[in-house]
This record gives structure tokens, C-alpha cells and sequence, in this order.
């Protein structure tokens, strides 16, 4: 098939059907999307359906690469022929995102160039949607830069955790930045709030974590022996009445790494409903704290092509430092 006669083959494949049901899709993969898993692929071609769905596409043999079938984990190159099947979206709807949001997030650019972007997420904004979300950051990001043909998350924060969050604009750069994270060469430090009155200075929190410990019907991450290790340092940076200011640096980026480490020292994150005190959030709720007391302020890496790092930091937010005022 010619380049022209495929062009016009993936226009008239791509259109949306009625009745909310794809029409099938063959598309061509580009040099930014070589080297990602089907699986992942699937799930952004194929926005809003379940992981579980993709995968039984997968296998069952209707999804095909060079018209012949493949696993979840196989690799695409450029110029490989992706044949997508018709699914029934289940939401046919697209959610209208907030005007106030999408300007409050534009204005929360930290850094932008050819090859990322650095967003100062709010609290309380999802990174992705899911689990009755209808959005997340991700999308709010692709619906302020609507020509950028490539913009995928580098890394994640929790949901009720505010701060630097990078975005990678080509393949190239998302594992530039990857191969960084992996080596640990990537400097992450957050502003923490942590319950109490800290004693000793500062402190190298070494403990294993193991995610998905089932505890009162929950899913929960707890310091195990068997779990995987993780590294975070707490420096004390001012003491307020029952709260202590802690700026913390990650050596490792194990999910809820510092709500779990400050919770296992017997000074949880002021707010902290998963892993927190019940009585010492609602004391704390009095003098303000609307959210997780969590703010990431330092990210600090090399861009790629570049030699040198560049550091990329944010204050700590107005609603988290009227609750210090209140402390003082």
C-alpha cells in the first residue's frame, strides 16, 4: 500500500461509527511510538476501555501487528501495521473539562521546551482518570496542547499530593528520562507536614515496602522484610505546634514511599487518611488542612542532548502555609 493510499485508508478506518462503536483502525506506528508495548499502546488508542478488555482482545487474536497476532508485551517499531478492532465504548460521552481547570493548569507550567513539560499539579487532580474518574491530569495536559501529537506521563504522584510533575513531549525524551529514574540520578525532594514533634535532626528512613497488603478490606503498602527496598531522608526544617515542616529527598520511588516511611518513624503526614491518625487529622483539620500535607518542590535532572541538570522547584502552596500561620 502506498504512503498516500494509507493515508487516506487510516482517515476513513479511524472515523467513529454511531452508536458510540469504533470503526476498525489500521494504523501506522510512528518513530515516537516504537518501542512501546501493545498493551500500553492499546490503552491509549483506546481511550476509556478497561486494561481487562484490551487484554482479552489481545487474546483473542482480534488485535494484529503486520496482520499476524502478538502478546501483551510485544514490542512496536516504526512502520508496523496495527490492526484495532470495533469495541463498544461504554462511555460514549467525553468529558467536558472545566474551563477554570484548564486555565489553572496552563498558568501552572513550570517549564516547557521541544521535548517536555513540567506541570505544578494541584491537590486533589488524579494523574490519570480511573476508578470513577472521568479525567486526570494527563488529559487536561493533551486539552491545553491539542497540537502536540505525543505527551505521556515520566512519573506519577498521588492524587492528594501537589508539585512538580514531568511530561514528556517525544519517545525519545520519555526514555531519556526513564533510563534517569532507573539509574537514580533524578534528585526528588518534597515538603512534607508529618504529625508531632520531631527529635534527632535528620534521618535516613531505610525500609523495605510491599504494595497491595490487604488490611481491613484495603490495599495498603506496609514496611515488610520481603518487600522491595526504599531509601528517603527527612530533614526537619522548622517545628510548629504538633507539626513538623520536613523537606524529604527520595533516593527510591516506591508508591506512598514517604506516607508509609514518616507513618513507620511514629510522625505519619498530616492528612494522611490511609496510613494517618484519625484524631491527629481531625485536630489538625481545625486549624485548616483541607488535604494531604505532601508538596513535591524540587525535581532536578538532565534534559535530552544536554550535559548539565536543570533544577525545577515550586513554593509550598498558599492553603498549606495558611495552616503553618495557624500553627505559629
Amino acid at each position: 500500500m502506498g504512503l498516500q493510499s494509507r493515508y487516506w485508508y487510516h482517515i476513513y478506518m479511524n472515523e467513529l461509527t454511531k452508536n458510540g462503536r469504533t470503526s476498525v483502525q489500521v494504523i501506522e506506528i510512528t518513530e515516537d511510538q516504537d518501542g512501546q508495548r501493545i498493551d500500553n499502546y492499546l490503552s491509549r488508542v483506546l481511550k476509556g476501555i478497561p486494561k481487562s478488555r484490551i487484554y482479552r482482545l489481545l487474546r483473542k487474536g482480534q488485535v494484529r501487528v503486520n496482520k499476524g497476532r502478538i502478546k501483551p508485551n510485544h514490542r512496536l517499531k516504526k512502520g508496523d501495521m496495527v490492526r484495532v478492532p470495533p469495541v463498544t465504548l461504554e462511555d460514549e460521552s467525553t468529558p467536558r473539562l472545566p474551563d477554570s481547570l484548564l486555565t489553572a493548569i496552563e498558568a501552572s507550567i513550570l517549564f516547557e521546551n521541544d521535548d517536555c513539560l513540567v506541570v505544578n499539579k494541584p491537590s486533589g487532580l488524579a494523574v490519570h482518570a480511573g476508578s470513577g474518574l472521568k479525567f486526570g491530569l494527563i488529559d487536561v495536559a493533551k486539552a491545553i496542547r491539542p497540537g502536540q501529537p505525543y505527551l505521556e506521563l515520566v512519573h506519577r504522584l498521588d492524587r492528594e499530593t501537589s508539585g512538580c510533575l514531568l511530561l514528556a513531549k517525544n519517545r525519545k525524551a520519555l526514555t531519556c528520562f526513564h533510563d534517569q529514574f532507573k539509574a537514580g540520578t533524578v534528585i526528588k525532594k518534597y515538603l512534607a507536614g508529618v504529625a508531632g514533634t520531631w527529635t534527632g535532626g535528620k534521618k535516613t528512613v531505610s525500609a523495605p515496602l510491599r504494595k497491595n497488603v490487604m488490611q481491613g478490606g484495603e490495599r495498603m503498602v506496609e514496611v515488610q522484610a520481603d518487600g522491595k527496598m526504599a531509601v528517603s531522608h527527612f530533614t526537619p526544617l522548622q517545628q510548629y505546634k504538633q507539626l513538623c515542616l520536613m523537606e524529604v529527598e527520595l533516593e527510591t520511588g516506591r508508591t506512598h514511599q514517604i506516607r508509609v516511611h514518616a507513618a513507620y518513624e511514629g510522625h505519619p503526614v498530616a492528612g494522611d487518611s490511609k496510613y494517618g491518625d484519625r484524631e491527629y487529622n481531625q485536630w489538625i483539620k481545625s486549624k485548616g488542612l483541607k488535604r494531604l500535607f505532601l508538596h513535591s518542590h524540587w525535581l532536578e535532572l538532565v534534559l535530552p542532548g544536554q550535559d548539565d541538570s536543570i533544577q525545577l522547584t515550586t513554593p509550598l502552596p498558599s492553603e498549606l502555609n495558611d495552616v503553618l500561620n495557624a500553627l505559629e
